[in-house]
């Protein structure tokens, strides 16, 4: 992994690194955290629809300029474990919108209007599953106790058009790794004092801990999550990533954070699970670049270790450097210890349409939706093989379907965009597109697509009509934006 490539940039104020303990004094009698009286002085600086606001620019920012991992599988998996995670901690809204940021370095973050951000580096450096939801319970920490919101009602410029304007330029210097993209962002970023931004920080820490603990992870997760950053630091030396130079990782939080785990009852609590060590390995398959060398690595981890992950890196692996037969014999192999595992299910079929072998993978996904209707990575798997085999007008169903649940997903517009192009639903295409612009806050371009879509409908007055009508909608967005 190169060392420009693990290197972020300090996300100010509120879109925190991943960084995690530093005193907790948690015991099992003290298991209410005492949160801090946010009041309505909090809700006066920044209100909940105006944290959505805030929430729903970052987005756009994220979604024009963010390399994503458009992986149904691992966007999936991330969700749940970040909805059973809220459902323990002290966040209101639980709409949650979770990125997965293509980047191989260690980071994740919060934003208002509750975004959570996780780069595919997070999953290769936490081991565990305990390890990786002690980060993602840090981050819930973030939106429960508001710290965007009492950050800006300690700044002298309490608007919602300079906050809006701090995480656009927060979302922009996350992305192309530019720290001078802060700088113009607000005044008050400019004069943030660090040890206010260490207590939130520790407040994070605590509260997130005790999400952890609720959930029914070993309270010793987090600990080895810091020790894993430890050695990071001393393995990179005078080059440490961003996170580790501005959040030094000593040996005194070290032991806080096994300390605070000691008087905790660890019988019950789990550390990892299967899915997760699926998960990792398919990102790991993800991140080489050279197939073959891929597949030479987890024969060999397969023969040290005979662990299902590495059994299942090695089909991945396998499929990715074209060798078909040998990933679906290996796969089958998997599928026999876990014949329920959805993750292992959806992946065979996968591997069938990659090969081409399109009526063993259609029949195989229609097995499994018939017990799990609806599954999101079963049912775009689905749909990928109905477009394949030239079922276009099926095709779209499946995802408009899905669409009802994931309206601001511009993948799944993007995705739906191909399947209209294959299928010569022109007007539709162009439809489709125009969604996929508005998402990522690009009106010019998306007023454009529909005006295309608009000359094909000319005889046709429903649809015409309903262009016309959402040019209009977004002639408005464009005239709000700039305040007209």
């Amino acid at each position: 992994m190169e060392i420009n490539k693990l290197i972020k940039i300090r996300l100010g104020c509120y879109l925190f690194i991943v960084i995690f303990i530093s005193s907790f004094g948690y015991s099992q009698a003290d298991n209410q955290i005492k949160l801090p009286e946010l009041g309505d002085r909090v809700s006066g600086a920044v209100s909940s629809s105006q944290e959505k606001a805030i929430g729903e620019a970052f987005l756009k920012q994220a979604y024009a300029q963010a390399p994503l991992i458009n992986d149904s599988l691992i966007q999936e998996y991330t969700e749940l474990l970040v909805f059973r995670l809220s459902e323990k901690s002290y966040v209101q809204d639980r709409y949650f919108n979770v990125l997965l940021i293509d980047d191989p370095s260690l980071n994740a973050f919060a934003a208002p209007g509750s975004v959570i951000g996780v780069n595919g580096g997070l999953f290769l450096e936490a081991e565990n599953e305990g390890q990786f939801a002690s980060v993602m319970a840090h981050e819930l920490a973030h939106l429960s106790q508001r710290h965007f919101a009492r950050n800006i009602l300690r700044s002298q410029d309490t608007s919602l058009s300079s906050a809006l304007v701090l995480v656009s330029s927060i979302a922009i210097a996350l992305i192309t790794n530019q720290p001078q993209a802060i700088i113009g962002g607000s005044a008050f970023m400019q004069q943030e004092n660090l040890r206010y931004s260490r207590l939130f920080e520790r407040e994070a820490d605590r509260v997130g801990f005790t999400n952890l603990v609720a959930s029914g992870y070993d309270p010793y997760s987090m600990g080895e999550m810091f020790e894993n950053m430890n050695k990071m630091k001393r393995y990179y030396g005078e080059a440490p990533p961003e996170f580790l130079l501005t959040h030094p990782v000593t040996s005194s939080r070290v032991s806080d954070a096994f300390n605070a785990a000691e008087n905790i009852d660890v019988k019950e609590s789990k550390k990892d699970s299967i899915d997760y060590s699926f998960i990792r390995s398919r990102l790991k398959v993800y991140y080489e670049k050279i197939p073959a060398s891929s597949v030479s690595y987890f024969k060999d981890a397969f023969k040290k270790s005979n662990l299902p992950s590495d059994q299942y890196g090695l089909a991945l692996a396998l499929s990715k450097n074209n060798e078909f037969e040998d990933s679906i014999l290996v796969m089958d192999e998997l599928i026999s210890k876990f014949p329920k595992n959805l993750i292992l299910n959806t992946s065979r079929v996968e591997i069938y349409l990659n090969a081409g072998f399109y009526t063993e993978a259609n029949s195989y996904v229609d097995k499994f939706l018939s017990i799990s209707p609806g599954n999101y990575p079963l049912t775009i798997t689905k749909a990928k093989i109905l477009n394949a085999t030239g079922a276009y007008f099926a095709a779209e169903e499946l995802l408009r379907g899905q669409l009802l649940k994931r309206n601001g997903d511009p993948y799944l517009w993007l995705l739906l965009s191909d399947i209209q192009r294959d299928g010569k639903n022109i007007v539709g295409y162009y439809q489709s597109k125009a969604e996929y612009h508005v998402l990522l806050g690009q009106y010019e371009e998306a007023i454009s697509q529909l005006e295309f879509a608009l000359q094909l409908t000319k005889n046709n007055f429903q649809v015409s009509e309903s262009v016309m009508t959402k040019i209009i909608d977004i002639k408005n967005k464009i005239n709000k934006s700039r305040g007209l």
